[in-house]
């Protein structure tokens, strides 16, 4: 499934349709449609049913949703006030332009409608306070203009719960670098499409969870989790590198084109000891570069499969990211490569 395709979708936690639409064909297409289901929760769910049915079922998660802006409200000169959907810095939002709303095909007699071109602003430096110029400006302090003349106007065309996105473009660039929005977690989602279109019939059962709203708590993967009751989970992620810049080599979490990254221990999870000593000593026995993550932090849905019933062996693999959670998130190609071969060869075991 082409990357390019879905990190150009639009889908912030809660409105993923755009992106499952897409994932959902493109399983259904190769996989299946008696193998392929969309519960309550909107994750899309793909079945590769193992040889043995007393194996262990594996569970496999990667979140559709990206983190985003909603409308709240609007001023009376026609300038939406916005409240963050997941984790922004809000250092990297003055000024960048934005989708706001969906694009909508045509039906039942109504047109077509693309979204709403749109730019994040704030009070202009000529009128800040030496106070203000010395701080970051909160995002309720920030507003998003949308060329309306007024609230009337502003609040028509996009109402209170609208969504808003970056409007970025997927850039490749440099030595197999690129950058997009929702690399985060975009990457995961095409690789793990490939993964099961590749994937022979194995003894285990293996589950494929295109989940929703992980940027807002891992919403999504709990519903699925709960219901399937795996005896494995592998959360397939995108993790920050900071490994740019000053920043001393004992704050790097990972490195940009040195693989894909095996964690240890989070903020959310500890990965099972056997699994985590196995994910490495497979990775030596393939060549398949990969490396540690070298920072306890964060979270994702590998903490919460871990709590699911009765307990749940997990293990989380990530690709690097800098600049995670804003506008252009930089990758590596061979890293996400790195990720394809490590998650496939374990799934084959």
């Amino acid at each position: 499934m082409e990357l390019k395709q879905l990190c150009e979708l639009q889908g912030v936690s809660g409105r993923e349709e755009l992106v499952r639409a897409a994932v959902y064909d493109e399983c259904v297409r190769t996989l299946g449609k008696e193998n392929v289901t969309i519960d309550r929760m909107g994750n899309v769910i793909a079945h590769k049913r193992g040889r043995d049915a007393d194996a262990p079922h594996v569970m496999v998660s990667a979140h559709m949703d990206e983190v985003g802006l909603m409308v709240i409200s609007a001023t009376d000169e026609g300038l939406l006030h916005v409240r963050p959907i997941g984790g922004i810095d809000p250092r990297v939002l003055v000024s960048k332009r934005v989708k706001v709303g969906y694009a909508v095909p045509a039906r039942d007699g109504k047109p077509a409608q693309e979204p709403l071109s749109g730019v994040i602003g704030a009070m202009a430096i000529h009128q800040q306070t030496a106070e203000d110029r010395k701080r970051v400006l909160p995002i309720d302090q920030l507003y998003v203009d949308i060329g309306a003349k007024d609230k009337d106007e502003a609040l028509e065309k996009a109402p209170a719960g609208t969504p808003i996105t970056f409007d970025t473009a997927f850039t490749p660039f440099g030595d197999g670098r690129m950058a997009a929005p929702a690399m985060d977690d975009r990457v995961a989602c095409a690789l793990l499409v490939s993964v099961m279109q590749a994937l022979p019939k194995t003894r285990n059962t293996v589950i494929a969870v295109f989940s929703t709203q992980e940027e807002v708590g891992c919403r999504g993967a709990a519903g699925a989790a709960f219901r399937l009751m795996p005896d494995i989970g592998l959360a397939l992620e995108g993790t920050t590198a900071n490994d740019m810049g000053d920043t001393p080599a004992v704050h790097h979490v990972c490195r940009v084109g040195q693989g894909t990254t095996v964690s240890f221990m989070d903020n959310a999870s500890i990965a099972n000891p056997e699994l985590f000593r196995d994910m490495l000593a497979l990775a030596q026995k393939e060549g398949i570069p990969h490396q540690v993550k070298m920072s306890v932090s964060g979270g994702n849905e590998g903490g919460t499969m871990q709590r699911t019933g009765a307990g749940v062996r997990t293990c989380v693999l990530s690709v690097p990211c800098r600049y995670i959670h804003s506008p252009s998130t930089v990758c590596a190609a061979s890293d996400i490569e790195a990720q394809y071969r490590l998650a496939k060869a374990f799934l084959e075991k």
